[in-house]
């Protein structure tokens, strides 16, 4: 029953999914990390579904690209692509580290995160054009979305935070460190071995995604002093949408 409620804290927080009124206390929140990964799962079917149905009824390449940008929004709410934006934002105003965390705060949006949102949709929506159709096709991309949450996951956990107040630290000081870093990084492995047998691109996409983590880790410390939410946001959706044009790049360059 415990896991059950963890679960259903995860689905609430990092979903749009309906789920059962359950008490956000330190017990029900310890493993929450760990169950993020899950709505990725839930995303992974879900475009799975889609690719199955566009190819079904053959719908074209923009109906299927449409479907493959808008589903992980709609299963989310843009809970990630909300930070970053606000990240966008705030390494577009090259303040001190002090006042981006302040930029991170604002809840009004900038000129440089509707830039940034515009950019980052048009990009995954043509790489995704070119991601399909087919169910086979698809399934990286849908492993895709437990991946980058096990990272984001382990981020939260392990990377320096800029703030001892706020959403991020309320998680790291809930979390049983220990139970949700094995787990995670079970989950990060079996998604990034099941990316690698279904193609051997699957190979620079777990690469991309490492790479991401990277970056993420010295742009947070040097840029913000540390980890937030928002910062993990967008390592997500960057991750996302860099394993994407990896997949598509590699796929065309070895059909040349």
């Amino acid at each position: 029953m415990g896991v059950l409620k963890t679960i259903a804290v995860a689905f609430s927080m990092f979903s749009r999914i309906p789920m059962p009124r359950v008490e956000w206390n330190e017990k029900n929140m310890k493993n929450m990390l760990a169950a993020f990964p899950l709505v990725g799962a839930v995303i992974g079917a879900l475009l799975l579904l889609w690719a199955y149905v566009s190819d079904l009824l053959g719908l074209g390449k923009m109906i299927f690209a449409a479907g493959m940008t808008v589903i992980p929004i709609a299963v989310t709410g843009g809970i990630h692509l909300d930070g970053f934006c606000d990240t966008a934002d705030a390494l577009a105003s090259h303040a001190p580290p002090e006042r981006k965390r302040e930029i991170l705060k604002d809840p009004h949006s900038g000129a440089f995160a509707v830039i940034s949102l515009c950019a980052y949709s048009i990009a995954y929506f043509a790489f995704a054009t070119e991601a399909g159709p087919g169910v086979r096709a698809v399934l990286p991309v849908a492993i895709m979305h437990v991946l980058s949450r096990s990272l984001s996951g382990l981020s939260v956990i392990f990377f320096p935070t800029s703030a001892s107040k706020g959403l991020l630290a309320a998680f790291r000081e809930a979390a049983e460190k220990k139970t949700s870093a094995v787990i995670l990084l079970i989950l990060f492995a079996a998604s990034a071995a099941g990316m690698i047998i279904l193609t051997p691109i699957g190979i620079a996409m777990v690469a991309a995604s490492l790479l991401c983590l990277l970056w993420l880790r010295i742009m947070s410390l040097r840029q913000f002093g540390g980890m937030s939410g928002d910062l993990a946001g967008w390592f997500l959706q960057t991750a996302e949408l860099c394993m994407l044009a990896v997949m598509v790049i590699i796929e065309k360059a070895a059909a040349l």
